[in-house]
């Protein structure tokens, strides 16, 4: 295992999300510097500065080539093309705070509206439509697209995770741990999806049909965070309170690894261009992880 840390800005930046654009690049926000960064393994980062008090969180590739990403401050979504071209879109909820945006099988962005209790839709050319969920203050949080064509959420103030179908039908499930604040949640290959519990210090696996599967950390305290998943599926999750990153070996075996700077509070997490993981550290750097199988 190698891991390096890359500045990629000041230290009251905010690096938060990270994922790979449709460019071979890295796209990251700065969720205290309302800026989005950009940075081709190798080379200089770069970055785009939005509006004051944007608060970027997070980010993904659209299905129209730009990078589409929430503004959590601002209640806005915005999006920007590789070459750094920047639009917005206001949400017809006031104050909504939208925070989790996957692209879906539809053709549209689906994202949470954290304080408004509702899962929007946002189309390539900023068309908005708000599906109200049937829970109050669940603080619907990470959102991504499952193997089963519908859009799965965490729900962190009301223990559960949810899935929206592209007509809008929502379902909710329950998880067996209480008061577990679920955050990050990804799809795996094998169609479940797996998400992070902050608050419990577990990893959790749901399938399609809504059978959850808990994994306790070594750490209980660790608050994981964001979740992804590596080339052969394996899910990588970052653990915000500790400083390091963790993966969910075969048959539940957890294993974590310290990152270099303690204190550095990694935030999102995804499998980069180059084949390994890298994370955002809000300290104002990315950290790539390459496991032995990777290195060199």
């Amino acid at each position: 295992m190698t891991i390096t840390e890359h500045t990629v800005a000041g230290p009251d930046a905010g690096p938060y999300a990270i994922t790979t654009g449709p460019d071979g690049a890295l796209w990251f926000t700065m969720v205290h510097s309302s800026r989005i960064g950009r940075l081709i393994p190798g080379s200089e980062p770069a970055s785009h500065e939005l509006g004051p008090g944007r608060g970027p969180t997070i980010i993904v590739p659209g299905p129209d080539g730009a990078l589409w990403f929430t503004e959590y401050q601002a209640h806005r979504i915005g999006r920007i093309t590789t070459g750094g071209v920047v639009d917005e879109f206001a949400l017809p909820t006031p104050g909504c705070g939208p925070f989790g945006i996957a692209p879906g099988p539809d053709g549209a962005l689906w994202f949470t509206e954290t304080a408004a209790d509702r899962i929007g839709r946002i189309t390539p050319d900023g068309q908005v439509t708000e599906f109200p969920l049937p829970v109050a203050g669940g603080f619907p949080s990470a959102i991504a697209a499952g193997g089963d064509g519908g859009l799965w959420f965490t729900l962190n103030q009301a223990g559960a995770l949810g899935r929206i179908g592209t007509d809008g039908m929502i379902s909710l499930h329950t998880l067996p741990t209480r008061d577990a604040a679920p955050v990050g949640i990804t799809a795996s290959q094998d169609g479940a999806l797996w998400f992070v519990e902050i608050a419990a210090g577990q990893i959790g696996r749901i399938t399609p049909d809504g059978q959850v599967t808990e994994f306790p950390l070594p750490d209980r305290a660790a608050r994981p965070h964001a979740v992804t998943t590596d080339a052969d599926g394996v899910p990588w999750f970052t653990e915000w309170g500790t400083g390091r990153v963790g993966a969910v070996a075969a048959g539940g075996a957890i294993e974590v690894y310290d990152l270099p700077t303690p204190g550095c509070e990694p935030h999102g997490i995804t499998l980069g261009p180059d084949g390994a993981l890298w994370t955002a550290l809000e300290i104002g750097a990315l950290a790539r992880i390459a496991p032995a199988r990777d290195e060199g």
